[in-house]
């Protein structure tokens, strides 16, 4: 390999603890002509090997992609395989559930790349452009692995660098599928639309949440906050909640929440749905609801924005802390990255002050079990939750 990134002394120690991500700031020297994307070696000051991987002109330099030998011809089915059998060993795919995620970025050793699978279709998101250039190498281990596999859909329009996204267009790579699409998550149905929905479809990363929830539901009167294509609602008429009311300030996720409750065999009478603010809905339902979902869009997607996210968190529980009956519970989420577990538990203790109510902690959450974590990469547990009881 003629493509070569030479890091400074010192530098070396976290790529030896396996750390995927190598900063612009930890490099000393290049070799070869380095283009956004392309492979390269990464080298220890004494120029001894230390693995390969994508590189990209920016903040992170260069994801790593192995820390051993050069990878072989079948390196992309190898890693695919891999990742199918972590699956397995959490029943994924199952009778009930045939949607799962097949690669989360550095949890399945592939930083830059998130394929979810949706009952027969593959969708493929790259968040760097070394996966954009090997796109069409992972379609074609996805068709290995995946036998029943009948479309990829590329949906990286958005997720990609900005000057490379300019000339891209999201597209099927392999196939092609109808939307909305139907699949099946812990016996409930849903439709996904790839294509016009948020990030791939569906947040698979809450399936096991979505579930919990069901213990805590029967004969109360839920709210679900931010609720783009109904998944917490649905869960709590199937599990009998006497009342669901869903909210989200888009048309079109209001619009998909509609289309899953009928499905489900529920009607106007069982659910109603709100496409409003979620802050201005919450002013005046005092003692309305004995169990609210707060499931926001990442409030944060960078550090400069931190600060305002954790006040957009602050307020957000502590309009739900006010308003939620005595005995209530509160599921609270956040996924920005950005915002780590410990300071979205602070964010809720100084809500919790603001609103002077008493609160017990029931659960501390994360994410589903095909969303994994790298023990030597823990900013991939990006999703933080808590069950709370409010005296």
């Amino acid at each position: 390999m003629q493509r070569k990134v030479i890091l400074k002394k010192g530098k070396e120690y976290s790529i030896e603890r396996f750390h995927p991500w190598i900063f612009s700031g930890a490099v000393q020297a290049t070799e070869g002509e380095l283009s956004d994307g392309c492979w390269v070696e990464v080298l220890n000051y004494k120029k001894k090997v230390l693995g390969r991987g994508h590189y990209q002109n920016g903040s992170i330099m260069v994801r790593m992609l192995s820390f051993d030998a050069e990878p072989t011809p079948d390196f992309w089915t190898t890693r695919v395989k891999s990742a199918l059998k972590l699956r397995q060993s959490s029943a994924m795919p199952s009778a009930s559930t045939n949607a799962f995620r097949v690669i989360h970025g550095e949890g399945d050793g592939l930083p830059g790349l998130i394929v979810d699978y949706y009952n027969g279709i593959a969708v493929m998101q790259a968040h760097s452009v070394g996966m954009h250039l090997d796109r069409m190498d992972i379609v074609e281990a996805l068709k290995e692995n995946l036998a029943d596999l009948k479309a990829v859909y590329y949906k990286s329009q958005t997720t990609l660098p900005g000057k490379d996204r300019e000339t891209l267009a999201d597209e099927y790579l392999f196939g092609m599928s109808a939307v909305p699409h139907l699949i099946h998550e812990n016996e409930n149905k849903f439709f996904v639309d790839w294509e016009e929905g948020q990030k791939t479809g569906f947040f698979l990363d809450q399936r096991d949440n979505r579930k919990l929830l069901t213990h805590f539901v029967e004969g109360k009167n839920v709210l679900n906050t931010f609720c783009y294509s109904g998944g917490f609602s649905i869960y709590a008429l199937c599990a009998k909640a006497a009342l669901v009311h869903s909210v989200d300030s888009s048309e079109k996720a209001i619009d998909l929440t509609r289309k899953n409750i009928e499905l489900n065999g529920f009607s106007a009478m069982d659910h109603t749905c709100f496409a409003e603010d979620v802050f201005q809905f919450m002013k005046d339902k005092q003692d309305q609801y004995d169990l609210i979902v707060l499931d926001p869009p990442a409030f944060a997607k960078h550090r400069d924005a931190r600060h305002q996210a954790v006040k957009g968190y602050q307020r957000l529980n502590v309009e739900a802390m006010k308003i939620i009956k005595p005995g209530g519970i509160i599921f609270t989420f956040s996924c920005s990255q950005v915002v780590d577990k410990k300071l979205f538990y602070d964010t809720i203790v100084s809500a919790a002050i603001q609103a002077g109510r008493q609160i017990k902690v029931l659960h501390h959450l994360s994410q589903a079990p095909d969303h994994p974590v790298s023990i030597f990469h823990p900013e991939g547990e990006y999703l933080k939750g808590l069950v709370m009881y409010v005296e």
